[in-house]
């Protein structure tokens, strides 16, 4: 903002402003309104100058909460920008940017007055406050309801509808903006919104009939990733053919009246962070998120969370079906891509989980891609950077590598992809790797980072989970994934040998002593033998299904062997070790035979001798690994404070004062 602070600390002192929320009730036809709304500036798209807009602005929104119920001026202002919008369509179409502008500026204006009534009331009290007429001070309009339900739809009739231009991005916005404040009552609640009143309007009445085609807009706004235009494009340009006199009126009707209001204005340059974003995606992105998350009301599900289960892809013929009357088509190429280029960002990465998890036509198309490296690898940087991620985002990624691993079709195909020069990857050079070996290292590392850092149990189980549905399929392994997967074996079992040593020694210890509760070392042990048997498990399931095709794990195996003598009798392992120890006893004899002192090339030639010749028949069967995510079964209560946490964090969201957001639990990152 810079310069243009000292300006915004005279907006209390703004004449228009003043009488907005002064005590005389202004009529929605008073010329008043068209002074009011003749104002340039380029729309604020980070918390800091929203910030400080705020800051400058809240004494007159108090006096609008104060003096509201008896001049009914919010109604007034929702009138006019209702009013302004009836020709937007056409306007936009005819590039006539008196109606854009003027409308653009009364719904900033209502955003922000709304932002501070929903924090500051209840639902029900603000309800009240769309109800307030002029005619009489403190009367009750008949039409009560009608003026929220009103301005609700007629803002998502603004989204879909309005052809998206220059002159109309920035009303775009702020239609997706209003309607995210507008559900932003969740924010001042400590539980879930079950009832909801803008809920009701929303998945209810007048707005039920736009759901499939808002959803669809949304995506779409994402898809495209539209950058906002160069600041003051919307205001009104000097035209050669005629355009003269209505910009000569335009400003006119400006000058002097809120000049103080520019916020970076008219030939301000653009920030290098809005350069290379795109506000309107990320708005739409987040508000599709608090939509599809909206709790189901008692008598219906969320319909816009069963439009984004069900949209097909426009190449689909087959017919819709008749239960659900909210599916539509969508270009899947075109959301496939813009899902890998946007994986950095949180909302993306729920996105996609949510389209995997809850749309089976989307999860169809994304496995039979043949590029599925274009959105495998973004997860995996995820996941490599988990130190700088929150760990709701970690979560996500590897929930996402969990659902793709559910298919047998993804477990062989990626380890055909072959990669070269991952330079994200900084622990080794890797000048050639397949997709599946490098997701196995990348997973490996996960599990080791969060050994030594997080200790999350559910982590684990996802990661090995992950692991273990690919394991039968392990094609061709990389020698340094193999090396990986024997190393966090040996991790294991050295962690399995200290939690066993602390117990003897704390036992020990008590026999002379009732001072202090043992610690609970049995529990700590239970869950080092679970994670190690489902270590053993991939291995075994590797070695059973795929042996042929990994010497390189046969050759850590070996070079490793002593690792799994301690196993061998134990009574949790016993089973599961026969086949390991089979196979390490088979080509430890092979070796032997060969003679000392044998070569990497050659040691690998004997052991894909060997694995020919090993009968397959000595192998125990054991049941095919296999692991399904499965959803909490109360899911909102994760999702819901995680969506609005990315909504609170977001750089283009609106500010909040923090002192007064109560859900707002998730850390973030």
């Amino acid at each position: 903002m810079g310069a243009n602070s000292s300006s915004i600390s005279e907006l209390p002192e703004n004449e228009y402003l003043k009488k907005l929320s002064g005590a005389e009730p202004i009529s929605e036809n008073d010329p008043f309104w068209n002074q009011l709304l003749s104002f340039s500036f380029t729309t604020p798209t980070n918390s800091a100058d929203l910030k400080l807009l705020e800051e400058a602005t809240i004494s007159v929104c108090k006096s609008l909460v104060e003096k509201n119920p008896q001049t009914g001026n919010l109604g007034s202002l929702i009138k006019v920008f209702l009013s302004r919008t009836k020709e937007l369509k056409i306007s936009a179409e005819c590039q006539n940017h008196l109606f854009i502008w003027q409308a653009h500026n009364a719904l900033f204006i209502i955003c922000c007055l709304l932002k501070v009534f929903i924090s500051r009331m209840s639902e029900e009290e603000l309800q009240l406050h769309f109800t307030y007429e002029d005619k009489a001070p403190g009367s009750y309009g008949t039409d009560c309801e009608d003026l929220i339900e009103e301005l609700l739809c007629c803002l998502i009739q603004l989204i879909v509808e309005i052809p998206l231009l220059d002159i109309t991005y920035s009303i775009s916005l702020e239609a997706v903006t209003t309607l995210i404040v507008f559900l932003s009552c969740q924010l001042f609640h400590k539980e879930i919104l079950r009832e909801s009143i803008i809920h009701k309007y929303l998945m209810h009445g007048r707005c039920l009939p736009y759901t499939s085609r808002l959803v669809k807009t949304l995506l779409y706004n994402f898809i495209r990733q539209e950058r906002s235009p160069p600041p003051g494009t919307h205001v009104f340009q000097q035209q050669t053919d005629g355009g003269g006199l209505l910009y000569g009126i335009a400003s006119g009707v400006a000058t002097g009246l809120w000049t103080v209001f520019t916020l970076g204005g008219v030939g301000s340059k653009a920030t290098p962070q809005l350069e290379q974003c795109s506000p309107l995606a990320n708005q739409s992105l987040l508000l599709l998120l608090v939509l599809a998350n909206l709790t189901d009301a008692p008598d219906t599900p969320n319909p816009y969370r069963q439009a984004i289960m069900s949209f097909k892809n426009t190449q689909d013929s087959t017919a819709f079906s008749s239960s659900n009357p909210h599916a539509f088509q969508i270009n899947f190429n075109s959301l496939y891509t813009a899902l890998c280029e946007q994986q950095k960002s949180d909302q993306a990465t729920l996105l996609l989980y949510m389209l995997l998890h809850q749309n089976g036509n989307v999860r169809t198309y994304v496995l039979a891609r043949t590029d599925i490296e274009n959105l495998v690898l973004p997860i995996l940087e995820i996941l490599y950077h988990v130190e700088e991620r929150n760990s709701h985002h970690v979560y996500m990624a590897l929930i996402i590598l969990l659902i793709l691993t559910e298919d047998d079709g993804f477990n062989r195909s990626i380890h055909e992809v072959i990669l070269k020069n991952i330079t994200w990857y900084a622990e080794r050079v890797l000048t050639e790797i397949s997709l599946g070996s490098l997701l196995i290292l990348v997973v490996i590392r996960t599990i080791q980072y969060n050994m030594t850092r997080t200790r999350d149990k559910y982590l684990h189980t996802n990661c090995l989970a992950a692991l273990a549905n690919m394991s039968a399929q392990f094609r061709s392994l990389h020698q340094y994934a193999a090396q990986r997967i024997i190393s966090l074996f040996s991790l294991l079992s050295k962690k399995h040998n200290k939690v066993l040593e602390q117990a003897t020694q704390s036992l020990r210890g008590s026999l002379g002593s009732n001072d202090s509760p043992l610690p609970d070392y049995a529990q700590d042990l239970n869950v080092i033998e679970e994670v190690i048997r489902m270590m053993l498990e991939i291995i075994n399931s590797c070695l059973t299904n795929s042996l042929h095709h990994n010497p390189n794990l046969v050759y850590a195996l070996l070079y490793k062997r002593d690792l799994f003598e301690q196993f061998r009798t134990h009574p949790s392992f016993q089973d599961i070790m026969q086949n390991i120890d089979l196979v390490i006893s088979f080509f430890s004899s092979r070796l032997e035979q060969a003679g000392a002192e044998l070569s990497v090339e050659r040691v690998l030639e004997i052991i894909k001798q060997g694995a020919v010749a090993l009968p397959k028949d000595r192998l125990r069967k054991f049941p095919e690994l296999k692991f399904k995510y499965v959803e909490e079964e109360q899911p909102e209560e994760f999702f819901i404070p995680y969506v609005w946490s990315l909504v609170y964090n977001s750089a283009v969201a609106l500010y909040w004062n923090p002192h007064d957001i109560q859900l707002f639990t998730m850390d973030s990152g």
